[in-house]
């Protein structure tokens, strides 16, 4: 597509990588591929090789396949995926989706680098005899996790918004074939600079281009391929309940004005690494997004994004 070689040849200039198709059909910034480990002849009784940090590269994730039985196999009912790049405002949404009595939106989970480790030869036969490879047994697990918080919500319906998930969509969307994607995007340059103005010293303008551009790259291919709402931050902060109305919509619930008030509910804390931190998320109201980005001040690698989401002529 297009779209993708011109995103993908700004990434590469920027960052000398390339987002590309990893075993599996999971999406990632591509460079030296991390040995997988072997699920399927360790040695008797010894452990298996440690695994990747990231369970989304390798073997693990080219085993990746939807759930042999949805009904025992999976205990989520079509749960809310938000995809995002980073400072883009996923926990504003996420606050403002919890606030909502059918909704829990935890903080981030990152339960897709939950893994499963196969550390024999007789588990490996054990599990085989279930039926069951690294992958499924990771995805339950995944499914264990955020079924425990939403029973504990009280809630119908559970909210994941990680934004590192953009790299693994496609494996989110093997897990629960059933889920509903909710892709949430900003002005390309806005998301650089708030990343970079989380901690300055460490984020540098120069560092902080080409590492959200990764996640925009990534979210588009999603965006491309699977069914679901395409929503802006600057409408969320603009038009909190024609966006909110949107969504109730597009996920088949009642709308709930309670939903624009979110001070007014316990979202937990705000932790840096799990979400935003910041002051302005804790005022507990929607707060006006910052002015756009002129052109002129648009980094050059962001600009065939900027143009691919409407931002830029």
């Amino acid at each position: 597509m297009q779209w993708k070689r011109k995103a993908n040849a700004a990434l590469q200039r920027a960052t000398g990588k390339r987002v590309s198709r990893a075993p599996g059909g999971e999406t990632g910034p591509a460079g030296p591929k991390e040995p997988a480990a072997s699920a399927s002849s360790p040695t008797a009784e010894a452990p298996a090789a440690p695994k990747p940090k990231d369970s989304s590269y390798g073997k693990v994730a080219a085993s990746a396949r939807p759930p042999a039985d949805p009904e025992t196999d999976r205990l989520l009912k079509a749960p809310v995926i938000v995809l995002s790049p980073p400072r883009s405002g996923s926990t504003l949404l996420r606050v403002v989706l919890n606030s909502h009595p059918k909704l829990h939106a935890p903080h981030e989970t990152h339960v897709r680098r939950l893994t499963v480790n196969l550390t024999t030869r007789p588990v490996v036969a054990a599990m085989e005899g279930f039926g069951h490879n690294t992958a499924d047994i990771e995805h339950m697990l995944w499914d264990r996790i955020l079924h425990r918080e939403l029973v504990r919500s009280g809630k119908e319906t559970v909210v994941e918004k990680t934004p590192s998930n953009v790299f693994v969509w496609k494996r989110l969307a093997t897990c629960w074939p059933d889920a509903r994607f909710i892709f949430l995007m900003r002005h390309p340059m806005s998301i650089a600079r708030s990343w970079h103005e989380g901690d300055p010293e460490k984020r540098p303008m120069e560092k902080a281009v080409p590492h959200t551009l990764k996640y925009m790259v990534a979210l588009e291919e999603a965006r491309q391929n699977l069914p679901g709402l395409t929503v802006r931050y600057e409408d969320m902060t603009s038009e909190p309940e024609v966006q909110t109305r949107r969504i109730c919509e597009f996920l088949g619930i009642p709308w709930d004005p309670g939903m624009i008030s979110y001070g007014q509910k316990n979202h937990g804390d705000f932790v840096k690494g799990i979400g935003d931190w910041k002051e302005k998320i804790r005022t507990g109201t929607i707060q006006p997004g910052r002015a756009l980005p002129k052109p002129e001040e648009i980094a050059e690698e962001l600009r065939e994004m900027c143009r691919i989401w409407g931002y830029l002529d």
